[in-house]
């Protein structure tokens, strides 16, 4: 004789035989969902860069220490970070440079009348967590760390550039002697030995900030707190993690 559940126990065992987040009909998210949404590395270190633009003073040294430290090439064009001025003309009009991604610093500007401001922005991969460059990747050679950082296997990469024109932020090229696609990774070798990326080590007025996003205690916790949040191409919806203060609308 088949033993007949009442309408209760019958609805309290499906919803056992559910996975966590899948959802009755008409609910929204779970509890457990929205915290498992929100568990980036939890108990773990998960890092993030401030960078105020109101600081950067267009120096380049940050771009010259990257390429030392990280053995870019000294070529024009392959960067791993680099600065672009801009220039905003009370005529609307703007304009964009960077010479040899600002390592060499940039030269005055030759008419200031008409200019009603302009700024430096730095820039890099922005290691988002919903990163492009890691979807399209054929061969899983980029890939998100559990730290938050997209990071490339030289070894697994086979050169076919679809992440560099994936990268909706420009931040890869094609490594000229190894073949492979190189980028940015927030000196990943220098964090796991308690260091800060060498563009945030040099720079003279401390216009970038490294933290761990899960702390509280962090200087870009503080940094995020602190300050009106901007981010670069907000709308594709990659989440990046390069936050920017004092950042204007026309920067993209």
């Amino acid at each position: 004789m088949v033993k007949k559940l009442d309408r209760r126990k019958f609805i309290e065992r499906l919803l056992r035989m559910m996975p966590s987040c899948v959802l009755p009909l008409g609910l929204g998210l779970s509890t457990a969902c929205r915290a498992s949404a929100g568990k980036k590395n939890e108990g773990g270190s998960y890092y993030g860069m401030g960078v105020d633009v109101k600081k950067c003073i267009g120096c380049g040294r940050c771009v010259d220490a990257c390429k030392n430290e990280n053995n870019v090439s000294r070529q024009p064009f392959f960067f791993r970070t680099w600065i672009e001025r801009y220039v905003i003309r009370r005529d609307g009009k703007v304009s964009v440079e960077s010479p040899n991604g600002g390592i060499d610093g940039f030269p005055p500007l030759k008419e200031r009348q008409g200019i009603m401001r302009s700024f430096f922005v730095p820039k890099l991969c922005n290691q988002c967590d919903k990163a492009p460059c890691v979807q399209v990747c054929p061969v899983g050679a980029t890939y998100l760390s559990p730290e938050g950082i997209v990071l490339m296997d030289k070894d697994y990469c086979i050169g076919c550039r679809y992440c560099i024109q994936a990268c909706p932020y420009g931040a890869r090229y094609m490594h000229p002697k190894l073949r492979v696609a190189d980028k940015c990774t927030f000196c990943y070798h220098r964090l796991k030995k308690g260091l800060r990326p060498v563009c945030v080590e040099v720079c003279p007025s401390q216009a970038r900030v490294i933290g761990n996003i899960n702390k509280v205690s962090s200087p870009l916790t503080r940094f995020r707190r602190i300050n009106e949040i901007h981010l670069l191409k907000a709308g594709l919806n990659t989440e990046p993690k390069v936050y920017y203060a004092h950042l204007d609308g026309v920067v993209t």
